[in-house]
């Protein structure tokens, strides 16, 4: 299928290197003497989820408050609190003699759960005793402040998200305190991950350098270090244009966020690539307009780009030049939001604007392999764009349209020729570098061409295609391991495979896809398929929070990637938020038209509106799944929906028509978060005559 988030631990951080994993003796992490510490009791997570582990395993303590209590003493060790600062801490919207009482029931349990000597009292203050817990967070900063590059990359693995990332307590005290020390703690994260990236690269260690980076971005988008690290490793590595174009995504960013530019030392690392990437050995140079007195002829990256020329006013009204501009501008910003093609910038193109250089020429300038050109023209009420793309060289036709609108809103006219526009071009390249690819020989393929063999073969559904595109996806990566959307659609195929096929080893290919799509978000962590490809993986790992979050940030990241809402249907559908998925599914088909996987999109929009109990709707749907490829899931919505609506006689003869490896398949491929979800589904079944020893759960 089409529709496939981050491994936010770096791959230079080796079990050996971490305290924690390889169950080093903590006291030599913590600096202290081997006699004057005991060894550590307990084991405390606090970066993340809340979790503490003793000599007999994980434990439980029951209540948010306990949890909160802990955390505070252990975060503040070895400093002592009167009763009276954690009773406000943490019930100051009691009374006093409530707060006092309950502070007193909580430390009676801690010291049930612990034992006597983890706390310390004389009356009125409390303490945590030294090194009785080990705790992440305390150890973070304890390896941060000895600077190694050992040490960072160590204390950069503890960090898993920010502090106590699910503890919420209603009270003022405590909610002031925790923000504050989530905000100090993921600044010290930060600052070791872009530190820890620079010791990297000074040591010739792209991967592990441009990994620290992209972790550090996918944490605070609006890093500028950590953005200028990733353009330093990228053109390190010899991707300059790639680096360029980070930097252009960054700019976009930054006035989209906050109104600002990149400051003065971006801009001046971006000027210097670009001064470096036109003047590289074997470039020749001729007049034109891309550099005012001269532009470089760059040879074409192994990656498909696209020049993107003002749209022209063909209008008699000067004024439409602004809405010609316009639509220019938001089709660059949303074909830059593809991250496995390269769009020059606003900066470049429109220097053409009113140039009579042919298409060869500028796509010659530029470097650009396609070239899109358009024009505006209103009459009356009524506006008329069109568009065509254009391969630079040989000169050739790719994809042409116009679109003819009514002008009452013109924002929502732009917004809806933009979103035609862009989901257009994005197939229409693919089918053009097929062609281009289909003439090369096997022996000289890069990577990107066997990116799209593997894309190729993948949507042709087939056991046989999926080895091939399995095939395929890892030579890409092998040729270049920095290549984030192959990792990402390699995961992809790992789930379909397990969808197909649920075996023994299934947990395994889960295991690797998931490890792949995590990889993948390292490497672009601005790169939706990497998050689309998490959420697709998680969904089926039962991890249902994490999908739907992975699967937000792919939309958030491109609203016009169809695999992104495709991703987000599935995992609100089985999260428990059936609606919701019904239009996450319709979008997928309104930006994907004629995907080759409107069998899927339709057979999941069918159970989404099943499981939301409109039945008629969900019998429609599942027809048209049905009608686009016989052997679909969609077949066993048909049943249950009919079974549903009382037409028994129907819902049987449905039933014997369903064949039995879709039943086979359909406790792994249902992975609803709620019980009562998958029951719905199996009652109907047997309502229409099905049998099965299944059990009424799908956590099989």
């Amino acid at each position: 299928m089409r529709y496939w988030p981050v491994n936010l631990a770096l791959g230079a951080v080796k079990n050996a290197e971490c305290p924690a994993r390889k169950n080093v003796d903590v006291r030599i992490a913590w600096g202290a003497g081997m006699d004057d510490v005991p060894l550590p009791k307990f084991r405390l997570s606090l970066l993340g989820r809340f979790e503490l582990t003793g000599p007999d395993g994980s434990i439980d303590l029951t209540s948010k408050k306990l949890v909160a209590l802990l955390a505070f003493l252990a975060c503040t060790a070895p400093q002592a609190h009167s009763r009276d600062k954690l009773m406000t801490l943490l019930w100051g919207s009691h009374f006093d003699a409530q707060a006092r009482q309950n502070l007193r029931q909580a430390l009676f349990r801690l010291r049930r759960v612990l034992g006597e000597d983890v706390l310390i009292g004389d009356g009125e203050e409390i303490s945590l005793a030294p090194g009785v817990i080990d705790c992440d967070a305390a150890r973070m900063e304890v390896l941060i402040g000895e600077g190694s590059q050992a040490s960072l990359a160590t204390a950069v693995d503890l960090y898993q998200d920010r502090l106590l990332a699910d503890i919420e307590i209603p009270e003022e005290a405590w909610t002031e305190w925790l923000g504050v020390q989530r905000q100090r703690r993921e600044g010290l994260a930060l600052d070791a991950m872009v530190k820890l990236g620079e010791r990297e690269l000074e040591a010739g260690n792209n991967e592990p350098a441009l990994g620290a980076a992209n972790r550090a971005v996918a944490i605070s988008g609006l890093r500028e270090d950590a953005h200028r690290l990733i353009m330093r490793v990228l053109a390190a590595g010899g991707r300059r244009a790639d680096a360029l174009k980070h930097y252009e995504d960054l700019a976009a960013l930054l006035k989209r966020e906050l109104t600002v530019e990149p400051d003065p030392t971006t801009r001046a690392l971006a000027a210097e690539l670009r001064k470096s990437h036109a003047t590289r050995p074997g470039s020749e140079v001729r007049s034109g307009p891309a550099s005012g007195t001269g532009a470089a002829f760059l040879p074409l990256p192994d990656r498909p780009s696209i020049g993107v020329l003002p749209f022209a006013n063909m209008s008699s009204d000067p004024e439409q030049e602004y809405f010609a501009d316009g639509i220019t501008e938001d089709i660059l910003t949303a074909l830059s939001k593809w991250r496995w093609f390269l769009v020059f910038a606003r900066n470049s193109t429109f220097t053409f604007k009113g140039t009579s250089l042919s298409i060869r020429e500028i796509g010659e300038a530029l470097g650009a392999r396609y070239v899109l050109e358009g024009s505006v023209r209103k009459a009356g009420g009524r506006v008329r764009v069109s568009a065509q793309l254009i391969e630079a060289a040989p000169v050739r036709h790719i994809w042409a349209e116009h679109y003819d609108r009514d002008i009452s809103d013109v924002f929502a006219i732009q917004d809806d020729i933009t979103r035609h526009v862009v989901t257009s071009i994005d197939p229409a390249i693919q089918v053009s570098e097929l062609e281009r690819i289909a003439r090369k020989s096997p022996g000289s393929m890069d990577a990107w061409d066997h990116f799209l063999r593997g894309s190729h073969y993948r949507n042709r559904f087939t056991a046989q295609d999926a080895k091939l595109a399995l095939r395929h996806f890892s030579q890409a990566i092998d040729i270049d391991p920095h290549f984030a959307a192959a990792h990402a659609r390699l995961a992809q195929l790992h789930v379909n495979l397990a969808t197909l096929s649920p075996t023994a080893d299934t947990p395994t290919t889960l295991a690797i896809a998931l490890q792949l799509a995590k990889r993948a978000i390292a490497l672009d962590a601005l790169d939706a398929s990497g998050h689309g490809a998490a959420a697709y993986v998680l969904v089926y790992s039962r991890q249902h929070d994490a999908a739907l979050q992975a699967g937000r940030r792919a939309v958030d990241l491109n609203p016009n990637y169809h695999p992104g809402h495709y991703a987000l249907g599935l995992a609100l559908l089985f999260g428990g938020a059936a609606r919701e998925a019904i239009q996450a599914f319709e979008t997928t088909a309104l930006l994907s038209p004629r995907d080759p996987a409107m069998w899927a999109i339709l057979g999941f929009q069918a159970w989404a509106e099943y499981t939301a109990k409109q039945y008629e709707t969900a019998l429609h749907t599942a027809e048209r799944a049905i009608a686009e490829r016989s052997e679909t899931g969609g077949r066993i919505v048909r049943v249950a929906a009919l079974a549903r609506l009382n037409r028994t006689g129907e819902a049987a003869h449905a039933l014997a028509e369903v064949p039995g490896i879709l039943f086979q398949q359909m406790p792994f491929n249902s992975p609803f978060r709620n019980a009562s979800d998958w029951e719905h589904l199996c009652t109907a079944l047997e309502q229409a005559g099905w049998q099965s020893n299944t059990p009424k759960t799908s956590d099989t």
